[in-house]
């Protein structure tokens, strides 16, 4: 009988619910309490929005080691969102990727988070089959988590995991904005 893999998994949070960033923060959280070495690349999350990288650099540096890539989306002028993908945005989620690659080829973590990985291939800034190239060069035993809405089929297979968080009810579109420290 063959015993089962238990280290080197890969995790897939996807869906429209909310709740993905927050699931690999949960695990990234609880491995850096078990001594494991956490890397975080955020994908498509430039600016300075983001409250728990603040809690990571305070608390967790030199346990949770992150990048965040990607441009800034929020208008600081009016505080809006902006949708589309600028080639900028490719250069960035590139950029991303190298580090994922730098990380993989290093092999000094044992925990490493694609945040919003799922989301940047679906809006066409990285090439799926770019994204799985890398992934194939994981060290065996190092554990990978991918996140973000609209997770490619082939992710989903290759999982080891698959979480989908699903909406059902989000204050959001009862005019309720996005909230520091809860939302972002």
């Amino acid at each position: 009988m063959t015993v089962p893999k238990s280290r080197g998994l890969l995790q897939v949070y996807t869906g429209d619910g909310k709740g993905k960033t927050t699931a690999s923060l949960g695990v990234a959280i609880r491995a850096a309490a078990r001594k494991m070495k956490v890397a975080i690349v955020y994908f498509d999350k430039g600016g300075e929005h983001y409250s728990e990288r603040r809690i990571l650099e305070q608390r967790f540096s030199g346990e949770i080691d992150f990048w965040a890539t990607g441009l800034d989306r929020i208008d600081p002028a009016n505080g809006r969102f902006r949708f589309g993908v600028l080639d900028e945005d490719r250069v960035e989620a590139q950029r991303g990727l190298e580090i994922v690659q730098a990380l993989f080829d290093a092999g000094s973590h044992d925990l490493v988070i694609l945040d919003e990985i799922n989301t940047t291939v679906s809006l066409g800034m990285l090439a799926e089959d770019d994204v799985l190239d890398t992934l194939a060069l994981k060290p065996e035993i190092m554990e990978v988590v991918l996140t973000g809405r609209n997770a490619p089929d082939s992710f989903i297979e290759h999982a080891d995991l698959v979480s989908e968080m699903q909406l059902i009810k989000h204050y959001f579109y009862h005019g309720v904005p996005a909230r520091e420290g809860i939302d972002f």
